[in-house]
């Protein structure tokens, strides 16, 4: 019988406002998995370092989260197919001779919130994904996967969402899908879903484009949750979409990292609207 808790831990900067730990602790007790998942502020020129000190402590494994998401592919000794393609990670598995096995779940986590907890279709739809850092990168291939009409990426800096579409082209061209960059300040063109990768919001940012690119109805949705996500769902919600937070992908892709790190797969959807509940809970006792 194991009387350790094999050690996990998301890594980021910031980290503080992650609800990762609570969501892990919710999986292994619906699971009876035996771990300890918390929070590590890793600085931002020290994740190389950071990583190593989590294998010299024995963790099994971490999620990785901004801004780290490229570093962590780089740092892998091997990857899943979806890293190859994306150049990012968010998930690191740790085997017990310290090497590492790169994974992203992000994608299947916004794809299943999409189509499964949102009950909004992606096949044949057009879709904007705006930016091209690690986040856009980790949900590209899942999202091509399901046969959109068209996507396209926007970004700040039009160099990085060409050169994700041009690592995406063989991809789009097997699932039949018109892929292609525009830039940011010259977007043209309006979406059936309207996907935020950015962390325009933790930074203070304002919403990265303009009304036009909202169909009436749309899906707005941000890979941010909580008060990071709610300048973008305002703004959507005040020009007739329909807003979505991330909340639902950070279950879904923690249930796929949990299911790599311990072969169970947890009851998602359960704890996505305990999660819900809880923040609801704590946002009435703020207001009180």
């Amino acid at each position: 019988m194991q009387t350790t808790l094999d050690m996990y831990c998301v890594m980021g900067n910031p980290v503080a406002h992650s609800r990762s730990p609570w969501i892990h602790a919710r999986f292994a007790q619906l699971t009876q998995q035996a771990l300890d998942y918390r929070r590590r502020l890793v600085p931002l020129q020290g994740f190389a370092e950071d990583l190593q000190q989590l294998i010299a402590e024995g963790g099994k494994g971490c999620n990785v989260t901004v801004p780290f998401k490229l570093e962590a592919a780089q740092a892998a000794h091997s990857q899943s197919p979806r890293v190859a393609l994306a150049g990012a990670a968010n998930t690191l598995v740790i085997d017990g001779d310290g090497r590492i096995h790169a994974d992203n779940t992000d994608g299947l986590g916004l794809v299943a919130d999409i189509t499964r907890n949102a009950g909004v279709a992606i096949t044949g739809k057009d879709v904007l994904l705006i930016g091209a850092g690690g986040a856009a990168a980790g949900v590209l291939g899942p999202l091509l996967e399901q046969q959109p009409r068209s996507i396209t990426i926007c970004n700040r800096t039009f160099a990085k969402a060409q050169t994700l579409v041009e690592q995406h082209a063989p991809l789009a061209a097997q699932q039949k899908v018109e892929l292609l960059a525009q830039e940011l300040q010259a977007l043209e063109g309006d979406f059936d879903i309207v996907i935020n990768a950015t962390a325009a919001s933790l930074q203070g940012a304002g919403t990265p484009v303009t009304a036009r690119v909202l169909r009436p109805g749309c899906l707005a949705y941000d890979m941010m949750y909580g008060a990071a996500a709610t300048p973008f769902l305002a703004w959507a919600q005040a020009h007739g979409a329909t807003g979505r937070d991330g909340l639902g992908m950070l279950v879904e892709q923690a249930a796929e990292s949990f299911a790599l790190w311990r072969g169970v797969r947890p009851p998602s959807q359960q704890v996505l609207e305990e999660l819900r509940e809880v923040i609801a809970q704590e946002t009435k006792a703020c207001t009180r």
